[in-house]
């Protein structure tokens, strides 16, 4: 037995709450953007994901045109922070709906680190920044998508397993439905198979 859902243009928050319950996990870019008045605003944004190989360019979508899109708007650059499992309180707390003129950096007591490339900060607590530079805005309903290009990557040492970042020392923060984060939990790894590999595959 299902229930049937549609959705209501009178009440579209409650099928957001559905949608936000169901599409899960979902990575957090924690973006941090420096207003035109030099303000440094950091805001978690649970909409992200990579949009493009090559060249490199990350997504992510503002519900409502918050900050972060107004400073981007304004300057062209924004940084995404990794968000670890430690740093659940402070990135929950960057949430809070702060004045512009309030940094959450300093309301929420997180380092700022100078960035390679770009004027807006990194997150020193956080083990990775991608530095970015705007590629496009796209207005879609009631939301703002944001693609940057990646620019310059900078990881800790601390995380990194040979070249790569191991996904145990990262330890990732999600977003689930409700006011449910989650972790990364048990980790499986699998090949993928082959064409040539798949059981009464002609050669």
């Amino acid at each position: 037995m299902r229930r049937d859902i549609v959705p209501d243009p009178a009440d579209s928050r409650a099928f957001y709450r559905l949608l936000t319950s169901v599409v899960v996990p979902r990575p957090i870019a924690w973006v941090s953007s420096t207003s035109a008045d030099g303000v440094d605003n950091l805001a978690p944004h649970s909409f992200f994901t990579i949009a493009s190989v090559d060249p490199p360019i990350v997504q992510f979508t503002s519900v409502g045109r918050k900050d972060s899109v107004r400073n981007i708007e304004a300057t062209g650059e924004f940084v995404v922070s990794f968000t670890p499992e430690d740093l659940f309180e402070a990135v929950n707390a960057t949430g809070t709906a702060f004045p512009p003129q309030t940094s959450e950096f300093d309301a929420v007591g997180l380092t700022r680190e100078p960035s390679a490339t770009v004027r807006p900060p990194r997150v020193l607590e956080s083990p990775v920044a991608l530095e970015c530079r705007l590629h496009l805005i796209q207005e879609m309903g009631d939301c703002t998508l944001v693609f940057g290009e990646v620019l310059h990557a900078a990881v800790s040492e601390d995380v990194l397993d040979g070249d790569l970042p191991s996904v145990t020392a990262l330890r990732p923060l999600s977003r689930l439905g409700k006011n449910e984060w989650g972790t990364a939990g048990i980790i499986r790894t699998i090949s993928r198979i082959p064409l040539r590999e798949w059981p009464g595959h002609s050669k």
